[in-house]
């Protein structure tokens, strides 16, 4: 029998397995394990298993990560900032950045004197074609856009933060049914790869409500990726301030959309226990 040492983080509820993989550059874990060992009654329960493998490239460590449902997402933005304080704490704590290599290209994760963690998390990508969606021509963007999704027709802008989101801003966030309306959106036929889905509620133009439902896990109680795309919906729109607070239901996120194009995210990560897993 196998064993892997492992710890868990949480980034404001949205929670992971981390298993350290510096050995390797192939996951330690099948995505058929990582969905087992995700189960929240028949596992360690998590909203995915992420793995600190060599970096390349130039880049410190490679991320990958295997969702609660065995899928492959090309980013993560809490999961991000969990990764950073478990390669600190791998490594006695002694660096302060990282260049973390990932599917939707290399991220800067900055830990702070605060605890918090800041990432760059680069620029966002906004033509129908970088999303991907057939909602309009490739090379245009999708921002107010009508889509039907169940029996009414919703205002839809997406965003790529290296993963598809689809951002709609509503009266009352806490009135929509997620656990409804979050696959429809995303198995919806104009989203070929899936979509992850805000729903928003702008309170002040810096301070806005989200509720998300995630390609691959579902329901969860923060979305770092998701927070920046809805900062930048936002901003699209006319709706928010490029400075944006963004209260989940874990906890909150500060955006920042740069005038020079990139977006950062800052927010907390925590440890909250280790052990041992019997494969």
């Amino acid at each position: 029998m196998t064993t892997l040492e492992f710890q868990k983080y949480h980034g404001l509820g949205n929670d992971f397995i981390l298993l350290d993989n510096r050995h390797s550059s192939d996951p330690l874990l099948t995505p058929e394990q990582a969905q087992q060992i995700c189960d929240r009654n028949f596992g360690v329960g998590a909203d995915g298993v992420i793995f600190l493998l060599p970096g390349h490239d130039g880049s410190d460590y490679t991320m990958r990560i295997f969702n609660s449902d065995g899928s492959e997402p090309e980013m993560c933005g809490n999961g991000i900032r969990c990764l950073a304080q478990f390669a600190a704490q791998l490594e006695g704590e002694r660096q302060v950045t990282y260049r973390i290599h990932t599917l939707a290209g290399v991220i800067t994760p900055e830990r702070l004197a605060d605890g918090r963690v800041k990432v760059n998390m680069g620029e966002p990508r906004l033509l129908a074609g970088q999303i991907p969606t057939t909602l309009k021509a490739e090379s245009e963007k999708v921002v107010d856009m009508p889509l039907t999704v169940g029996d009414r027709v919703w205002q839809v802008t997406t965003v790529s933060m290296g993963n598809p989101h689809c951002i709609i801003f509503v009266d009352d966030v806490a009135a929509i049914p997620l656990e409804q309306l979050g696959p429809q959106f995303e198995h919806h036929p104009q989203f070929p790869q899936r979509i992850n889905t805000e729903f928003i509620e702008v309170t002040q133009g810096n301070y806005v409500k989200m509720r998300v439902w995630e390609r691959g896990a579902g329901a969860t109680l923060a979305c770092g990726t998701g927070a920046c795309a809805s900062v930048v919906a936002g901003v699209l729109t006319g709706r928010c301030d490029r400075s944006t607070t963004v209260e989940l239901p874990g906890g909150n996120l500060e955006i920042d959309w740069s005038t020079q194009g990139s977006v950062y995210m800052t927010g907390p990560a925590t440890f909250v226990f280790a052990g041992t897993l019997d494969l």
